[in-house]
């Protein structure tokens, strides 16, 4: 036999043999590779999908994160009036008192607002109370029927020039709880100034009573 045949009769098998295995090897890849896919889709089309809106996503925006606690004291559910009067020179202290009659606790957090008002109809007479930083903010808590209070400082109107001030006799108090767009008013008659000139300081509401 010729040489180059025996040759080939040798290699051909060999080679046979080697393109099935990779043939083989080809299929079962090609096998698992399609398996992953299918699994990877069947588990995308089973994820719930993810919020696309920013808002879903944040706990800020879900009611149950806000802090529980009473409410601030609407003025509907106070009885505003005044307490103990002082007079030093040239100034009267007084106070205002802040009585919750609801019968549901409430809070009262920082300065109330405070100017002077001529009869009805109602008007402002020059400045409102200037808030005094001396005494630091605190959350009060009034259960029914407790009460807090706000120091109120009035500057005579005598101390000043009557061309400066614009001398005038007030009739009420105008009194707005802290953090309240409702206001509440007190009877006070007082020599006050008219003109742009700040005759009153206000401290920031505390515990108790100034009545007694």
């Amino acid at each position: 036999m010729d040489p180059t045949q025996l040759l080939a009769r040798r290699v051909f098998p060999a080679v046979a043999l080697t393109c099935a295995a990779v043939l083989a090897a080809g299929c079962s890849g090609t096998s698992n590779t399609g398996g992953n896919t299918n699994a990877a889709s069947e588990a995308s089309a089973s994820a719930p999908a993810t919020p696309t809106t920013p808002d879903a996503a944040s706990p800020a925006g879900t009611p149950s994160a806000a802090p529980a606690g009473p409410s601030a004291c609407p003025t509907r559910s106070l009885q505003v009036k005044l307490g103990v009067g002082q007079g030093t020179a040239g100034s009267t202290y007084t106070t205002i008192d802040f009585t919750n009659i609801s019968n549901v606790t409430c809070t009262l957090y920082g300065y109330p607002g405070v100017s002077l008002q001529t009869a009805r109809p109602l008007h402002q007479i020059g400045k409102p109370a200037k808030e005094n930083p001396a005494t630091p903010r605190q959350l009060v808590t009034l259960q029914p029927q407790t009460t807090a209070n706000a120091l109120l400082r009035i500057v005579d109107a005598g101390n000043y020039p009557a061309s400066a001030c614009g001398p005038v006799t007030s009739h009420y108090l105008q009194v707005y709880p802290p953090n309240q767009t409702a206001a509440a008013y007190i009877k006070y008659a007082t020599q006050t100034c008219s003109k742009p000139v700040r005759t009153m300081t206000v401290d920031v509401v505390k515990p108790g009573s100034g009545s007694a």
